[in-house]
């Protein structure tokens, strides 16, 4: 008895332990969002004076001068637009190549792969300089199609691995069976393969928005006109050279941060279900 309650008393004492140090993590990444927030309500004179999380005062007008000086409502648009093409081109272009790559035999494939997870390893700011030579020479640069472009380009590789490694793990008596009932190669990454790997997609389609979403250095190299940035450039309206708008600039902020909220809690499950699954497969 004596030994069974000190083992019982000595794991509830651990996880406590264990409680409190994730507490104390998530509490440190949640500190600066809730700081931001409350900042948005605040005024340029006691956003710093005023050091609590809860205003004394709200301000909800900086929210529509946040929106009103710095174009969100054309922005904004842009990089909804943005967004959802890159990653629906991320998607279709990387299923289909991880599926090539994982399920057919054809000669170079490993080759080519290989190329595809080198490409992993060149940041993106190493690009530019080809980039920018090859939208030039295609006359895409300063179009928002050469954008999308490139933005695919970035997310294929890690991608393509995510679906791959996922692919390799089913099992192919799903794909005979399939070929049984008289499904082409289409066929069965269309109905089975697709399908099977949702939660994979919930993860491609979380990382390269967040990628797309927050991009801000390529768009200043590629375009030319304001008409076409992204909304991460609107940001630049609240801070020059001798005063920062900081109450405008957290609202700017925080506009931007709540799409990418909505779509992580929005796929929040899948991706906790991609979890279990790849347990279950591997």
């Amino acid at each position: 008895m004596k030994t069974s309650f000190y083992y019982r008393t000595k794991r509830i004492g651990v996880n406590l332990i264990i409680h409190l140090l994730l507490l104390t993590v998530a509490a440190t990444c949640l500190f600066p969002l809730l700081w931001m927030v409350s900042s948005s309500f605040k005024t340029q004179e006691t956003i710093f004076k005023d050091i609590s999380l809860i205003p004394h005062e709200f301000h909800f007008e900086n929210y529509y001068l946040a929106w009103k000086q710095g174009g969100f409502d054309r922005y904004f648009l842009n990089s909804v637009f943005y967004t959802a093409s890159v990653v629906f081109g991320i998607v279709i272009i990387s299923s289909l190549a991880a599926y090539a790559f994982s399920r057919l035999r054809f000669p170079g494939r490993n080759i080519l792969f290989i190329m595809f997870m080198a490409a992993m390893m060149i940041p993106l700011p190493g690009s530019f300089v080809p980039l920018y030579v090859l939208l030039n020479k295609l006359h895409l640069r300063n179009t928002q199609i050469g954008y999308i472009l490139c933005l695919i380009n970035v997310g294929l590789s890690t991608s393509i691995f995510l679906l791959k490694t996922f692919f390799d793990k089913m099992p192919p008596e799903l794909e005979d069976a399939a070929k049984i009932d008289g499904c082409s190669k289409f066929g069965i990454w269309w109905h089975m393969a697709m399908p099977l790997a949702r939660p994979v997609l919930a993860v491609v389609i979380v990382f390269n928005a967040l990628i797309v979403w927050n991009e801000y250095i390529l768009a200043l190299i590629i375009f030319d006109s304001k008409q076409f940035m992204p909304l991460q450039v609107a940001l630049q309206t609240f801070w020059g050279e001798f005063i920062t708008k900081y109450p405008l600039l957290m609202a700017g902020l925080t506009i931007t941060a709540i799409p990418v909220i909505l779509i992580y809690l929005f796929m929040q499950k899948y991706i906790i279900k991609g979890v279990t699954q790849g347990a279950i497969l591997g």
